[in-house]
């Protein structure tokens, strides 16, 4: 493409009319959106670690107090599965809470 030349759009094509303010509030709304749903991912690959993490720490202590093989493994399924339904427990408080404060700022801003 020769430097001078401008680009036609397609005459199908809708106009795009953003001012400078206007694209960047466009770019930090998609670009925080993207970030929250990141953010919710991330935190849920750290409740599966802590998860397998405390389900594994008490299995390895009962195996190290010589403890009956059942009881060692229900007793790390019961901790894994505690740890999983705390851990998406907060999480939701946590989603519901940033929910209810937008909509909480948005009522005071109007």
């Amino acid at each position: 493409m020769a430097m001078g030349r401008t680009h036609l759009s397609h005459p199908d094509q809708l106009p795009l009319e953003l001012s400078v303010d206007g694209l960047e509030r466009e770019i930090e709304a998609r670009v925080a959106a993207r970030c929250e749903a990141e953010s919710v991912r991330w935190k849920f690959r750290l409740v599966a670690i802590e998860t397998v993490m405390m389900g594994a720490l008490v299995a390895a202590a009962g195996i190290a107090l010589d403890q009956p093989g059942m009881m060692v493994a229900r007793a790390a399924v019961l901790v894994a599965a505690s740890c999983f339904a705390s851990g998406l427990l907060l999480l939701g408080l946590s989603a519901w809470s940033a929910r209810l404060l937008t909509r909480f700022k948005r009522w005071r801003a109007s």
